[in-house]
């Protein structure tokens, strides 16, 4: 049986709880543009030591008034703002229902913060970053200024920046009929950052390196 190995996460990343985040927006300023979705899936470890998705959260967003609707932007995402089964929420009721599970899964993970892990990251914290000072939330779970990439990671890892050619090099399947969507990048980031910590691990192992408390022995792909 899996276990969930609390504890050992909260020591893997130095009390950080690295949660996977994607954004779909109207432009890329995130002072002046509109946010649309937001998705974040919260991570686990095992009791065996791999790192592994745990659950997903996502909001479609109204956007804010007086918000820019970059047309090219939204050819892109195929996401029409105003559409009457968005079911979109207010971008301080979208907030609220990501921040309030993942400062649980903080609290429950025994992490002092979450961290993103976004491809690209810059992008997804700077809009998150914006709308909270926009909406007077005062309780961002998430670290302001410090991310995880996979971009990079990928490139590390498996030669590949670009998400889906990263995600392919690591074995896993990607669908670009998805693509573009909050909560499927989302998922696939946090798959591929997985990836990337559990194969870290089996090579240290592999060659005989001590590893950081609580990670141990498990191949993944």
């Amino acid at each position: 049986m899996t276990i969930n190995d609390s504890s050992s996460l909260a020591r893997r990343f130095r009390g950080f709880l690295p949660v996977a985040v994607d954004v779909e927006t109207a432009g890329f300023n995130p002072q002046t543009d509109a946010l649309l979705e937001i998705a974040a899936v919260t991570l686990r470890m095992t009791g065996a030591g791999r790192l592994e998705r745990q659950q997903t959260f996502a909001c479609h967003v109204q956007p804010f008034p007086g918000a820019n609707l970059d047309p090219a932007s939204l050819a892109f995402t195929g996401i029409d703002p105003h559409h009457p089964f968005r079911d979109a929420l207010p971008e301080y009721e979208g907030l609220q229902k990501i921040f309030q599970p993942i400062r649980k899964a903080v609290r429950d993970s025994g992490c002092t913060r979450a961290i993103l892990v976004g491809h690209n990251p810059w992008f997804d914290l700077g809009f998150i970053n914006a709308a909270t000072q926009r909406t007077g939330i005062k309780r961002n779970p998430f670290h302001p200024f410090s991310a995880f990439d996979t971009a990079t990671l990928g490139g590390l890892a498996f030669g590949q920046t670009v998400l889906s050619r990263a995600a392919q090099a690591a074995g896993i399947a990607w669908d670009t009929q998805e693509a573009h969507s909050a909560i499927y990048d989302a998922e696939q980031t946090a798959e591929l950052f997985c990836r990337v910590v559990n194969l870290w691990a089996a090579l240290n192992v592999q060659n005989g390196e001590a590893l950081p408390e609580g990670i141990f022995n498990e191949q993944i792909i």
